[in-house]
């Protein structure tokens, strides 16, 4: 077993014994959406993998707020926020701008890259040096702005 996942069990264990109902929910959906990857790939998954599951989770909270700001719904707002404050928890310490931007120069430099076709080229090469450490969007737009 993962130690991430280890760990989100653990905390469920706590949230049980402090009555933390808020907690207990947001970490059991964090379970049930692992578990379900796991019944679907018939696999246990690893650290990597388990992060990738609550990134997911992270990225569709963020949405659902976005969505329901518009909307004007801020009691829905509210739990949203709640759920993504617990869900990032488990999530790596995020690199600033300056950090990805120093990423992306050396990449540019590594790959050689001198224009927008280079784009795919680079992503894939950052996506896996800071996949779960940084938000692809904003790596994204960094890119644009160096080779625009």
């Amino acid at each position: 077993m993962s130690n991430l996942k280890s760990q989100i069990i653990a905390d469920m264990k706590t949230a049980m014994k402090a009555k933390d109902k808020d907690g207990l929910k947001a970490v059991r959906m964090i379970l049930g959406a692992i578990k379900q990857r796991e019944v679907d790939e018939r696999i246990e998954l690893d650290d990597t993998q388990v992060l990738a599951v609550i990134q997911k989770m992270v990225k569709q909270r963020k949405d659902s707020i976005a969505q329901f700001k518009q909307a004007g719904r801020d009691d829905l707002v509210a739990v949203e926020e709640a759920e993504l404050t617990i869900i990032s928890s488990y999530m790596p310490q995020q690199m600033t701008e300056a950090d990805i931007a120093i990423a992306v120069d050396k990449a540019i430099a590594d790959t050689g890259a001198t224009s927008m076709q280079d784009m795919g080229k680079l992503m894939g090469k950052l996506k896996g040096q800071l996949d779960g450490k940084a938000d692809m969007a904003v790596v994204s737009s960094i890119i644009r702005s160096k080779l625009s």
